[in-house]
């Protein structure tokens, strides 16, 4: 049975990895002009918001997906964290990770991803994926999005971007997500 989803972003990259992660299902972005803002104090609390303002939204015989995700650097105490995407604000976001990073010694990171899904009856799932690592020491690659560049993932040598589009559509933080998405929804 092929599941219909909306998903609650705006991000065609996050709608991509979730498509391929997903298979049986169709999904498409919202379509809204725009979302709430992000102020919840985790990253479920940001997946669940949009997850529900999408579901007001979206047509009634769907699912809905709200996804919120994030880098945490140990050595800066778990930032950028809930903030990953607007961190640096003007300033290149990879300039300022490797800028904060100088010198230190401890590059450990994880990328999480958090996924609500609220199905057509209005039932709700909350799954989350992660994927450990480290952040490098330059940036490497040129594939993937974000902080790509810099994060090499445990058991790897090669930065996520130099690794590849394939290789995050089967490993990143938000495919591990969308494949316990789907166990708990088939299960």
């Amino acid at each position: 049975m092929e599941l219909v989803a909306r998903l609650a972003s705006g991000n065609a990259h996050k709608l991509d990895e979730l498509r391929s992660a997903l298979p049986g299902w169709t999904i498409e972005l919202l379509g809204v002009d725009s979302f709430p803002p992000e102020v919840g104090e985790t990253h479920y609390e940001n997946a669940r918001a949009k997850a529900v303002f999408g579901r007001r939204s979206a047509p009634a015989g769907e699912w809905v997906l709200g996804e919120d995700s994030g880098l945490a650097v140990a050595a800066l105490g778990g930032r950028p964290g809930l903030h990953s995407a607007r961190w640096a604000g003007d300033d290149d976001p990879l300039d300022r990770l490797l800028a904060e990073l100088d010198g230190v010694a401890d590059r450990s990171a994880h990328y999480v991803c958090e996924l609500v899904a609220i199905s057509p009856d209005g039932s709700e799932v909350h799954v989350t994926g992660r994927l450990d690592g480290r952040i490098d020491d330059e940036r490497r690659g040129s594939e993937g999005f974000g902080y790509d560049p810099l994060f090499v993932p445990e058991g790897e040598e090669r930065t996520v971007a130099e690794l590849g589009n394939d290789w995050k559509r089967e490993n990143s933080h938000r495919a591990r997500a969308a494949r316990a998405l789907a166990e708990h929804v088939s299960g």
